[in-house]
């Protein structure tokens, strides 16, 4: 392998922690601090959902252009500098409104993560493109969880303000390793004719497995990265406790990231463990409502992490099979876009379903999506397997 080639590895990967380091440092706090500055639960769910609205517009067309243009580098940098913008914004604006627009902003800066993922599993052949994206979503949940870390410990003693200033500071040094990245030459420049790279969104698989990730990452949108935050706190979780709650989920992530790249995991394959995760994450959400007790519910948050680590890799991985190198970008930009569709909508229903019912009933709609995921990919695995026999 060229030694350039190398240094990319090595280099996008510490841009990779950097940029999700600034995404969700002030995550496991964004509920409480929103609900206690007398945010509502309706708002809350907009503001939450917003992450995803400028996601689900952007993803397609940023696929598009990157696709034609050839170069991630910009798209990387312009990612990384929105992450650092937007805390900037809950810093100076720190109430439901600044947190509105930042969160969009963040959504925009998200929606570059396709060029990293391109950019990143391009350096492998196709053989180890599991390994590839393995990689890089543990790269992901290894800046997400340092993130949690170092929130856990200052948020109680200095509050919102400091979670933004270290994520304002992470997206600069991610903007600043950015202009390191050398990357070849690109195709050329963006034209409307670009957009006939758009057929590929009919594409069979990766429609099934974008509506996947919808659901997945939907359902840990409204629980994990959000309001199961809030049925610790009524439980007299401490800010602490809430802290530590983020962390098991991420460790999990982490760890079973790593495992999913593994060769024993590749060998399984997805066929096996999509359905598996699904039908774990369910049971999440069926759990935390009716969980009264505290240590039960930090152990539960070892299966959206695992929800994060395997199942998001594998229905990325899967998604992605045999989508042409030349049109790449687009099926990831329309991935995304679909998964950014459940980002959105999911938080803001059970925002609604929570005020209008209450937490036992949103969770439970939650568990019946996971539902859905498990049967639709049990039997799109079980169907694929008798047609090839």
């Amino acid at each position: 392998m060229a030694a350039h080639v190398k240094k990319k590895q090595a280099l996008l990967p510490a841009i990779v922690i950097l940029f999700w380091f600034a995404q969700y440092v002030y995550i496991p706090y964004q509920t409480p601090y929103l609900l206690s500055v007398q945010v509502s639960e309706v708002f809350l769910g907009s503001i939450l959902g917003a992450y995803g609205i400028t996601q689900m517009l952007l993803r397609i067309p940023v696929g598009v252009m990157a696709d034609s243009v050839g170069k991630h580098k910009y798209f990387i940098l312009s990612g990384t500098l929105a992450a650092s913008i937007a805390s900037l914004i809950r810093f100076l604006i720190p109430n439901g409104y600044g947190f509105l627009a930042a969160n969009l902003l963040s959504g925009m800066a998200s929606s570059m993560w396709i060029s990293f993922m391109v950019m990143y599993t391009g350096f492998f052949p196709e053989e180890d493109q599991q390994k590839a994206t393995g990689r890089i979503i543990l790269c992901n949940n290894l800046g997400i969880l340092s993130g949690f870390l170092l929130s856990s410990l200052l948020y109680k003693y200095f509050g919102m303000s400091i979670l933004c200033l270290l994520s304002i500071s992470a997206g600069a040094v991610g903007t600043i390793l950015t202009f390191l990245l050398k990357e070849e030459k690109g195709k050329g420049t963006f034209s409307l004719s670009s957009f006939a790279s758009l057929k590929i969104c009919l594409h069979k698989r990766l429609i099934l497995f974008s509506l996947l990730a919808l659901i997945q990452q939907g359902v840990q949108m409204s629980t994990a990265m959000s309001f199961t935050a809030q049925i610790l706190k009524m439980r007299g979780g401490s800010s602490f406790i809430i802290g530590l709650s983020s962390i098991i989920y991420m460790i999990s992530a982490v760890a079973t990231s790593a495992v999913s790249s593994s060769k024993r995991a590749v060998r399984l394959g997805a066929r096996v463990l999509v359905p598996i995760v699904f039908l774990a994450l369910a049971a999440y959400c069926i759990l935390v409502p009716i969980t009264p007790f505290i240590p039960l519910l930090l152990a539960l948050q070892l299966l959206p992490g695992m929800a994060t680590g395997i199942l998001f890799s594998n229905l990325t991985s899967e998604a992605m099979k045999g989508i042409p190198l030349k049109v790449k970008s687009t099926a990831m930009g329309f991935y995304q876009a679909v998964y950014a569709l459940g980002m959105t909508l999911f938080p803001m229903f059970t925002g609604k379903f929570i005020a209008e019912f209450s937490y036992l009933t949103a969770y439970f709609l939650l568990a019946l999506s996971a539902l859905i995921g498990t049967a639709a990919s049990f039997c799109y695995y079980y169907f694929q397997k008798n047609m090839s026999k």
